[in-house]
């Protein structure tokens, strides 16, 4: 049974339809890369997984409970860890007050995520508006291991940021990768990067997904015939 099963998502903006029997899964254990251009339905896939948008039709699973109509924050307590587009850190706490605000009971605590991320640690008397761009996508990702998840999201961890910065962020992927049991669903558009890290991948366009297979079978002219890369 895999940890997250997505099934046939239709999901509409007012009269019109952003997801079109979308379908991914995500087993204990993987890095599943969700793919493609801008604007084909990766962050909303993102939301209704996430309950975060309501559902037209489709399902959704995790550990075998269907979440489908649940409210977020009950998906949220369940296990799923949300690092939103945009990091959404709360501007008037501290770093520190960020994380406590999200943690719950589990391995990830202060000390833990603080190894991880040595800057945050350093500034955790910081208020968040006053972090760098990068300061607070570390920040967003120590916040969402902070609820102690069973899979990660990771919805454009490395867009917009320094190539020194990206380079911090995935070297944390990859040893969240290497040292702990922790699933990840990921969005990106660094292919570099991603086979790095991922044993799948999953391509959408217009709404639909187009591709999925392992990682290591995506070949050049797919990706650059699906994602212009």
């Amino acid at each position: 049974m895999s940890l997250l099963s997505v099934q046939n998502l239709a999901v509409f903006y007012g009269p019109s339809q952003a997801l079109f029997d979308v379908s991914l899964s995500v087993e204990a254990g993987e890095a599943v890369a969700l793919m493609g251009r801008n604007g084909m339905g990766k962050t909303t896939t993102i939301k209704a997984v996430c309950g975060l948008v309501p559902l037209a039709d489709g399902t959704v699973r995790f550990a075998g409970r269907d979440i489908a109509r649940l409210p977020a924050h009950k998906a949220a307590r369940l296990g799923l860890g949300l690092v939103p587009e945009g990091r959404r850190c709360f501007p008037n706490l501290t770093v520190e007050e960020n994380l406590l605000a999200a943690a719950r009971p589990g391995a990830w605590d202060l000390a833990r995520v603080s190894a991880l991320f040595p800057r945050l640690a350093e500034r955790r008397a910081q208020m968040a508006a006053t972090l760098s761009g990068g300061e607070q996508q570390m920040l967003a990702i120590a916040r969402a291991l902070m609820t102690n998840p069973r899979l990660l999201i990771l919805d454009e961890a490395t867009e917009g940021l320094a190539p020194v910065v990206r380079r911090e962020i995935w070297a944390v992927i990859a040893r969240l990768r290497q040292e702990t049991g922790l699933a990840i669903l990921l969005v990106d558009k660094s292919l570099a990067e991603l086979r790095q890290v991922a044993d799948r991948a999953v391509i959408l366009q217009k709404g639909r997904d187009v591709w999925s297979g392992r990682f290591d079978a995506l070949d050049t002219a797919t990706s650059e015939r699906l994602i212009g890369v």
